[in-house]
């Protein structure tokens, strides 16, 4: 393997580095890891991407992730030799990132009040939800360090990307899940595809602390988002995004806030597109919590002991994040939303997101459960399919619009991160008159 590629600790003053085949998620002082390139990479890659859509049977280039297979090279590897990038990247017949791209919504666009408003649905990944762009990746490395198997929690979407994953590469996945808090179609996933469900007592923030735990005492390979490998998946997101925009970038890219994975890895690859120069302008990150799991909303914006949390260029309060920690233990605040997919408290990416928003000028808001209904509602009136937790992205665009925090003139790319795996949210909305845009059956 070259060393074109490391691992490095995201901390400027720790700066810990390590060799690509370390399974570690972080460094020997406790702090998350980044992927690091030591080149440049050229921008004539654009055009090399743009001709991969034409794909001539390679799924590597049909995928929306390999596609840009240079700018997420840890494998370090020939990218232009088929027989050699074929037997180490991991993909489902290309299928990852390959539906995925920003689309205009006339109805969303019209209800929120802004004409340029792209809404990119990453649910038509195979396995449902965004999760398949940083899972490609995620087991590349584990099949490229000889794992046999892997470990994760999830709410229900990570669990049915990994399990779908190892199947493809016959690798074993235990996923540790909430009892009781996992959409039944997320977890069928889990199961259809051979994964060891394991049913913690608790939430998920319960359910990756012990899937961590496990990780560690038998020598696991984690593939939540803490994860460095996945976070280099998640980066095509925003470069699908901007290729669609012939890489001029929009005014604001706006995700649900759950892990915060999305907005590390949307940070990330701003960051090393700015860098390169690749981009002149660099987006706003906004950040949309439900009101039921507002840990980064409660932090960000001073709402505990008036202090607002920022990465401080390096130099975030740590110790207010466990402060607040202790807080929600001790009174027993546990998150609460029908989004299962971002019922978390305890955001594991929460110093990378920090990082993100406070290189991007970032904001955070918060939606409730019933806005976030009429935002998923909303994006079915135009044709396409989401989960609870992508309806806070029109949402949360909605209210920032009407604090003037987005102008109406500006561009925004809205993240619609998973697919509707629960059927009974979108039945029992439209069977209710009273919700906005019901559409209630007729006897």
């Amino acid at each position: 393997m070259q060393s074109g590629a490391l691992q490095k600790c995201i901390e400027p003053t720790c700066g810990l580095e390590y060799p690509i085949s370390d399974i570690r998620i972080e460094c020997d002082r406790g702090h998350l890891l980044d992927i690091k390139y030591k080149d440049t990479p050229h921008i004539s890659l654009k055009d090399i991407f743009y001709k991969r859509r034409n794909h001539s049977n390679d799924i590597f280039n049909e995928s929306g992730v390999w596609r840009f297979r240079e700018l997420l090279n840890f494998c370090q590897i020939d990218t232009e030799n088929f027989d050699e990038y074929s037997k180490c990247l991991v993909s489902l017949d290309g299928a990852e990132g390959r539906l995925s791209k920003p689309y205009h919504m006339s109805k969303v666009s019209d209800y929120v009040g802004l004409k340029n408003l792209l809404l990119q649905p990453e649910g038509y990944n195979p396995s449902g939800s965004f999760k398949d762009n940083g899972m490609s990746t995620a087991v590349t490395h584990a099949k490229l360090v000889n794992i046999n198997k892997i470990i994760c929690a999830s709410t229900g979407n990570t669990s049915a990307s990994a399990a779908m994953y190892a199947a493809n590469e016959n690798i074993e996945c235990d996923v540790y899940i909430p009892a009781g808090e996992v959409a039944p179609g997320k977890l069928s996933q889990a199961f259809q595809f051979g994964a060891q469900v394991i049913e913690i007592k608790g939430n998920f923030d319960d359910a990756l602390s012990a899937s961590l735990k496990k990780a560690s005492e038998v020598g696991g390979y984690t593939v939540n988002s803490v994860n460095p490998f996945r976070i280099e998946g998640q980066k095509t997101i925003v470069f699908r995004a901007l290729e669609q925009l012939d890489w001029n970038p929009p005014d604001w890219i706006v995700y649900p806030g759950g892990a915060l994975g999305n907005t590390s890895s949307c940070g990330k690859s701003l960051m090393e597109l700015y860098e390169w120069g690749w981009i002149k302008k660099i987006p706003r990150i906004a950040v949309v919590n439900s009101e039921g799991a507002n840990t980064l909303h409660t932090l960000y914006n001073g709402k505990f002991e008036d202090t607002n949390l920022r990465w401080n260029k390096g130099k975030p309060d740590v110790e207010i994040i466990k402060k607040y920690y202790t807080y929600m233990d001790k009174n027993g605040i546990r998150p609460k939303t029908k989004a299962t997919a971002i019922q978390i408290a305890k955001p594991a990416n929460i110093l990378k997101g920090l990082r993100a928003l406070e290189y991007t000028n970032g904001v955070v808001t918060q939606v409730s459960d019933q806005e976030m209904m009429d935002g998923m509602a909303l994006v079915g009136l135009n044709g396409f399919d989401c989960e609870m937790a992508s309806g806070a992205v029109p949402a949360g665009v909605k209210k920032l619009i009407t604090e003037e925090i987005i102008k109406k003139d500006d561009t925004v790319v809205g993240i619609l991160t998973g697919r509707q795996k629960d059927a009974s949210i979108p039945v029992d909305y439209h069977k209710n008159p009273q919700n906005r845009f019901a559409n209630p059956p007729r006897t």
